[in-house]
């Protein structure tokens, strides 16, 4: 079994943002999130498409629980072992007492997920800033004013973006766009998914919300919601996520030719919240 996810005891130290934070404090909140994942033997049975439950999460597991866990045969991805960032002087975690605003306090491009082995990063989206134009291209066209005035009226502060393609041809991007404030975070998610309004990424004609499959699993105070692109779609299908946590949203989105794969979409969002969580 080759070890992927461990707890660093020395945080690497990370950069200050490019911005100082402004947070403006709302109601302190407890949303410990229960999320659904399969349970990683169920999952490799469905991997030729993406039937995961409509959120997933992870806290203290047995070894062989981990996401970043496994052999290479059951379909995971061989990331690296994850870190969290230094934190700037006398400045709290986004969960802790003190901190009622939800802010992520590290430097948001040392909370992306690294990627994973023999995967070719793209040299345009690497694991810095990334343009608001940049981030509206990976929406249909039809939706890319739609979600630049919620991003106008929701205080953006800055988007850290990474994306890969693995030998597969699985392509994967992570943004995570942060605010000032959680509410702002969580009125950009509603705004997204809110019940009749429909924004889906490029070339995605119809999504449906991913069914639960059995495993339980816990990340506290992070929640995530997973969605697919419905059948018929074309020579490639994508899967994506919007994963909440504080004062920043998380869109991890992953394409396949032949269909997405539950497996790596599963664990990659899982490890992506627990960098945030």
């Amino acid at each position: 079994m080759t070890e992927q996810l461990t707890e660093t005891v020395e945080p690497v130290p990370a950069p200050e943002p490019p911005a100082p934070v402004s947070a403006t404090p709302v109601p302190s909140r407890t949303r410990r999130v229960l999320w659904a994942v399969a349970r990683w033997t169920v999952a490799v049975a469905v991997c030729g498409g993406v039937g995961a439950g409509t959120t997933m999460g992870i806290t203290a597991l047995d070894r062989n629980e981990v996401p970043g866990l496994a052999t290479e045969s059951d379909g995971r991805w061989e990331y690296p072992a994850l870190r969290l960032p230094a934190l700037p002087a006398d400045r709290p975690r986004p969960f802790t007492e003190g901190n009622d605003a939800e802010i992520h306090y590290a430097d948001a491009r040392q909370l992306l997920l690294p990627a994973p082995a023999r995967a070719t990063v793209d040299p345009k989206i690497d694991g810095d800033w990334v343009s608001e134009e940049a981030y509206l291209t990976g929406y249909g066209k039809e939706h890319r004013k739609q979600v630049r005035q919620i991003l106008d009226d929701t205080a953006l502060r800055h988007i850290a973006g990474r994306a890969w393609t693995m030998p597969d041809g699985t392509r994967t991007s992570i943004h995570l766009l942060k605010f000032s404030s959680v509410a702002h975070a969580d009125e950009l998610h509603r705004n997204l998914t809110s019940d009749g309004v429909e924004v889906l990424p490029a070339g995605v004609g119809e999504l449906e919300i991913l069914d639960r499959v059995a495993g339980d699993v816990r990340v506290p105070d992070v929640s995530a919601y997973a969605y697919g692109e419905a059948k018929p779609y074309g020579p490639e299908q994508t899967c994506w996520a919007y994963i909440q946590a504080g004062d920043t949203l998380a869109v991890v989105t992953q394409t396949r030719k032949g269909g997405a794969l539950t497996v790596p979409f599963q664990q990659t969002v899982a490890l992506q919240a627990q960098l945030l969580g």
